[in-house]
């Protein structure tokens, strides 16, 4: 069975839905991490391809996670909120 994904002749890597939370959670924060570099450098079949993978790692995340805990400070309310002052706690 083959763990990569294939388009034309370029891999990029393996499906997000057969990576354990582990996994998957190694291959986002490695993604982020390059992901200024990719931008700033990178060919724009790169940051196509960098584009695709995030999009499909994240979009795994959120699929696993559907009630995850959002700040409020990250919604439209929080930042009107945060303007006037106030502190960020997460919401459930």
């Amino acid at each position: 069975m083959n763990e990569h994904d294939e388009r034309g002749t370029t891999m990029t890597g393996v499906d997000p839905s057969r990576l354990d939370d582990q996994q998957l959670m190694k291959e986002l924060e490695t993604i982020h991490r390059t992901r200024h570099d990719t931008l700033l450098h990178g060919s724009n079949d790169a940051l196509r391809t960098h584009n695709d993978r995030m999009a499909r790692l994240e979009g795994e995340y959120l699929r696993r996670h559907p009630r995850r805990p959002v700040s409020t400070g990250r919604t439209r309310e929080g930042a009107r909120d945060r303007a006037c002052g106030e502190s960020t706690t997460p919401r459930t």
